[in-house]
């Protein structure tokens, strides 16, 4: 896979990733399992490329 994916997108996307993985902890019930939203960002910021950014042709690595 092509890293498409710039450096400050890739830090947004982690901490975002963490932020959305919290909610696994802090929630309670099953609203908390929304939680797991946050793997697709912190997976797509960790490997540095995003397959939607492919399918749109947009690339913020410089």
């Amino acid at each position: 896979m092509k890293k498409n994916v710039g450096q400050i997108d890739r830090w947004i996307r982690i901490a975002l990733g963490i932020v959305l993985l919290s909610l696994l902890v802090f929630l309670s019930g099953p609203v908390r399992w929304i939680g797991l939203i946050g793997l697709v960002p912190l997976i797509t910021g960790l490997v540095g490329s995003c397959p939607i950014y492919s399918i749109l042709k947009i690339n913020t690595n410089k």
